[in-house]
């Protein structure tokens, strides 16, 4: 059998106007950069293809490239995916009604090519309910262009429990990258940053007759490729495209072409991981990593959380005593973070993204930390949609419905803020004009009456004040030193929170330069 090696010129006519789109990718890793700007030139010169719905389980870009390229009104009229933080373009066209949208958890797109690859209508799971992405709620859609249609999930019961039945997308093409493709066809993948959902995407695909095109950097002779490291055979890849200028249209992520210590390949000494500057984000970050213990398994989401708390971690000495995850499926090891989310350097374990959520969804991982953008009386939060800007759900509903522990990390309020360290204490320099204490959440991407009626652990950490949800509600429990808290707390919430009776400052500790001491305090009692 001979692989179907071809440019991408030619594997663009593979697609028709109207079809459905699937790409696997997180971030920019493993983005086909020369087929999907392909894609775009040709909409742009050429008006074809058109009217094309986009599946995305993953956010897939850095702000610039990834499916940014098929961010034009009339390219794609339908988005079904999960994170848009890092696509302004994306952001833009869904806030002005350019497009159709819906928002599904991360995982449950991952999940679901499974489903679909499997022949089943569809796929069912507690993830989901109550939040926005329910049908009874918001049904995921994103935009008022979107409210009117039908809902792409619904409510079923089984055994007498509630159940989010996603519905199938049938896929008519799935655009992947690999390495490595001998003259067969099949596909590795080592020197990529992540395993991602890869053939499930692909066989969910092939169910529906649909064609599957693989972007590489290189081509290998058969038999070449250790039969382990083939990811997909080529008996599913219906086209091969090699990359041109892999330099620019292949890199491993963002901001690396290749190194291979983000692949798995080379461990760096532990002593070369700068430590940060003590910040208010490092100083949430440290507050938040005080709640773990020995032996845990945790996960970190975007932002403070992915940014700091893995750094944090290795500044006190503790990396072994815990164990590191992102919905990525990476295992240990120091965290990239920002427009590089989703990989790491000195990794102990990489497994596929679908198996990672399996994890997530089922046992539940320990303590996850993740960032926030409302929080309200009720102990709801929303991460998911401020104003007009929608980032989307990402793994955030997955990760956060399921684990032990929940410690949410973000700044008290936005907008302008302007705080330092000073001598001890927390100084605030300029308050922010907008409010994240509110009322009512403007979407609920996790549900605090859902997380009180079965006992979830869940705290809030804020460089001025740390809240903990409790059967009544959202109580205060600690406030940092120099923090008034009637003028620099109660009178910037919107809601009045239960008050502790024995409300503790903060650690002094969290202040110092250097490693604040947790390895000495908590992991070796």
């Amino acid at each position: 059998m001979k692989a179907n090696f071809i440019k991408a010129k030619e594997a663009i006519k593979l697609i028709k106007d109207g079809a459905t789109i699937s790409t696997v990718g997180m971030t920019l890793v493993s983005s086909s950069e020369t087929i999907l700007k392909e894609i775009e030139n040709s909409y742009l010169e050429n008006g074809y293809p058109k009217d094309l719905t986009l599946v995305h389980a993953a956010g897939q870009s850095d702000r610039k490239d990834g499916i940014q390229h098929f961010a034009h009104e009339g390219l794609v009229t339908k988005i079904i995916g999960s994170h848009w933080g890092l696509q302004p373009k994306w952001m833009e066209m869904i806030s002005q009604n350019k497009v159709i949208a819906y928002c599904l958890p991360q995982g449950q797109i991952a999940q679901l090519y499974r489903s679909m690859a499997c022949g089943l209508p569809g796929k069912m799971s507690k993830v989901g309910l109550g939040t926005f992405v329910d049908p009874r709620i918001e049904g995921g859609k994103m935009n008022d262009r979107t409210k009117e249609l039908a809902n792409i999930s619904e409510i079923m019961e089984y055994d007498g429990e509630e159940y989010m039945f996603y519905k199938n997308i049938p896929l008519d093409i799935c655009i992947i990258r690999g390495t490595t493709a001998d003259e067969m066809g099949n596909i590795s993948m080592e020197e990529e940053a992540m395993k991602l959902e890869v053939l499930p995407a692909v066989l969910a695909t092939k169910r529906f007759g649909g064609k599957v095109i693989a972007q590489v950097k290189r081509v290998a002779r058969t038999g070449t490729i250790h039969p382990k490291e083939v990811v997909v055979p080529g008996v599913f890849i219906d086209a091969i495209v090699v990359a041109d200028n892999p330099f620019e249209d292949h890199r491993q992520t963002s901001s690396w072409y290749y190194d291979p210590s983000y692949s798995g390949d080379l461990r760096v000494p532990q002593d070369s991981i700068e430590p940060l500057e003590l910040n208010i984000r490092k100083f949430i970050g440290r507050r938040a990593i005080m709640e773990i213990k020995p032996g845990d398994v945790i996960n970190l989401g975007t932002g403070i959380p992915n940014d700091v708390v893995g750094k944090i971690a290795n500044e006190e000495g503790i990396t072994n005593d815990i164990m590191i995850t992102v919905e990525s499926g990476i295992y240990g090891g120091i965290q990239a973070g920002g427009i590089d989310f989703g990989i790491g350097q000195n990794l102990f374990a990489m497994i596929t993204h679908h198996e990672q959520m399996d994890y997530y969804n089922g046992a539940g991982v320990d303590v996850t930390f993740m960032g926030a953008g409302e929080l309200d009386g009720e102990g709801n939060i929303n991460a998911t949609k401020m104003g007009t800007r929608c980032t989307g759900a990402g793994g955030f509903i997955d990760i956060t419905q399921n684990a032990k522990k929940v410690v949410f990390c973000a700044t008290f309020n936005t907008g302008g803020t302007e705080i330092s360290l000073e001598n001890s204490n927390v100084v605030i320099k300029k308050e922010g004009a907008i409010k994240k204490m509110v009322n009512k959440v403007s979407q609920i991407s996790f549900n605090g009456k859902l997380a009180r009626e079965k006992g979830q652990d869940v705290v809030f950490v804020t460089e001025r004040a740390v809240f903990k949800l409790v059967k009544e509600g959202v109580m205060l429990t600690e406030i940092a030193p120099g923090i008034d808290l009637q003028k620099d707390v109660l009178d910037r919430m919107d809601f009045t929170p239960i008050i502790c009776e024995d409300l503790k400052l903060m650690d002094e500790r969290l202040f110092r330069d250097g490693p604040f001491g947790l390895k000495n305090k908590q992991f070796e009692q």
